[in-house]
C-alpha cells in the first residue's frame, strides 16, 4: 500500500487524495473516445493551494500538464507540486514529453494515480526521478483504473476495448422464429443503448444484421436526433450490401472487414486510433468474439418476456463440457423501465 503523503510538501493523507479527485474531475472534461486518455492536472504551491489547472482536450492538443503550466507566468511553477491522474508521458508524439515540460518548469514534486502502460509513452516517472524530482504514484489507483478503463485495456493489449451488447427475452432469445426482433426491450433500454453507442469509438455488426435489419448504426437522443458523438460503423462479413443500406448515410465513413481474422481486425482499428468497439451484431458474430476470448464487457438487456424457438443470442462458443463454461463477474444490475440491464465482465480464469 502506498502512503498518500507527498514528501516535502504540506500535502498529507486526505489532502493528496482530494487533490487527485479534483484532477479526475478536470480529466472528465476531455473526450472519452480516441487514441489519447482523459487526463487532468493541478499545479500546487508549497501550502497545497492551487496555482493552475489543466486537462487534455484530445489528440494534437496540449497534454494536461502542459495545459496547466501554460496558465502560469514563466518561473511561477518552480518548486511546485504537480498532481496528475496519469504518469506523465515520456515520448514525442504530436506534442513533446510531459515529463520534460515538468522538468523544464522547475516542478519539485509529481504525484500521479495510474502508471502509463504504453510501450512508447511510459517511463515518465523514471525520467523525473533522474532529474531530481520527487515522484509518488498509485494515489487512489483503483479509481484511476476504473476511470481510464477502456483506454488502459487498449494500451496494455494493443487492441480496442470490446463491449458486446445484446437484448433478449428471459429465455435467451434474440428474435422470434421468423427473425423479427423489434422491439424486445422497451424505450428506456433502447435509449440507454444509444447513449452507450455515443461513448464508443466504433459500432460493429455483421453483414447478416445489415441485410436483415438495415440498421442506421447511429447514436440518437430521446427526440430521435443524432447525438453529437457518433461511432464509426464497422461491418464484418463477405456478403455484398445494397447501396441503399441505411449505414451508407451514416455521418462517419464505414469500415469493412471480411471477418476471417478477428485479432487482425482489432489491431487494424487500434492502429487507426480507435480504442473501443461496441458490438451489436447477431449470434454468429457475437459467438465468434466470445469464442476467441475477445470480449472485455457484456451489456445484456433482459426483457420480461418469453419467445422460445431457435433464435438464441449465442451459438457455439467452444464450450463442450460444463468445466469449460465462460464465467462472468456481474459489475452492475439496473432496472430500465420493465427491463433489466446486466453489465458483466469475464472472470480472469475464463480468459
Amino acid at each position: 500500500m502506498i502512503e498518500n503523503t507527498a514528501v516535502g510538501t504540506g500535502l498529507t493523507g486526505p489532502a493528496v487524495e482530494g487533490a487527485m479527485r479534483r484532477a479526475f474531475e478536470l480529466a472528465a472534461h476531455g473526450p472519452a473516445t480516441g487514441v489519447n486518455p482523459q487526463v487532468g492536472c493541478l499545479i500546487l504551491n508549497g501550502h497545497g493551494e492551487t496555482l493552475a489547472e489543466g486537462w487534455h482536450r484530445g489528440a494534437g492538443s496540449r497534454h494536461a500538464e502542459v495545459d496547466a503550466l501554460a496558465k502560469l507566468a514563466p518561473g511561477a511553477a518552480r518548486g511546485s507540486t504537480a498532481v496528475v491522474t496519469l504518469e506523465p508521458c515520456n515520448h514525442v508524439g504530436r506534442t513533446g514529453p510531459c515529463a520534460l515540460a515538468l522538468i523544464d518548469a522547475g516542478v519539485a514534486r509529481v504525484i500521479y494515480s495510474v502508471s502509463d502502460p504504453g510501450k512508447h509513452s511510459c517511463g515518465g516517472a523514471a525520467r523525473l526521478r533522474a532529474a531530481g524530482i520527487e515522484v509518488q504514484g498509485g494515489v487512489i489507483v483503483e479509481q484511476g483504473e476504473a476511470f481510464l478503463g477502456d483506454w488502459l485495456v487498449a494500451a496494455r493489449l494493443g487492441r480496442p476495448f470490446v463491449t458486446l451488447k445484446w437484448a433478449s427475452s428471459l429465455d435467451g432469445r434474440a428474435a422470434a422464429t421468423d427473425g423479427s426482433s423489434r422491439w424486445i426491450t422497451g424505450a428506456a433500454a433502447r435509449l440507454d443503448v444509444h447513449r452507450r453507442r455515443a461513448a464508443r469509438d466504433t459500432i460493429l455488426v455483421g453483414t447478416g444484421t445489415v441485410l436483415a435489419d438495415d440498421p442506421a448504426l447511429t447514436a440518437r437522443g430521446e427526440d430521435g436526433g443524432l447525438l453529437a458523438q457518433q461511432p464509426v460503423p464497422v461491418i464484418v462479413g463477405r456478403r455484398a450490401l445494397p447501396t441503399s443500406a441505411a449505414l451508407f448515410a451514416h455521418p462517419k465513413q464505414p469500415l469493412f472487414f471480411d471477418g476471417l481474422d478477428l485479432p487482425g481486425l482489432l489491431a487494424d482499428l487500434h492502429g487507426r486510433g480507435l480504442r473501443s468497439v461496441f458490438i451489436e451484431g447477431g449470434p454468429t458474430l457475437a459467438s465468434a468474439f466470445v469464442a476467441a476470448a475477445l470480449v472485455d464487457e457484456y451489456l445484456i438487456y433482459l426483457a420480461p418476456t418469453l419467445i422460445g424457438g431457435p433464435r438464441l443470442v449465442l451459438g457455439d462458443i467452444g464450450v463442450s463440457a460444463i468445466g469449460e463454461q465462460r464465467r462472468l463477474s456481474i459489475q452492475s444490475l439496473d432496472r430500465l423501465g420493465d427491463d433489466v440491464l446486466i453489465v458483466a465482465r469475464p472472470q480472469p480464469t475464463s480468459i
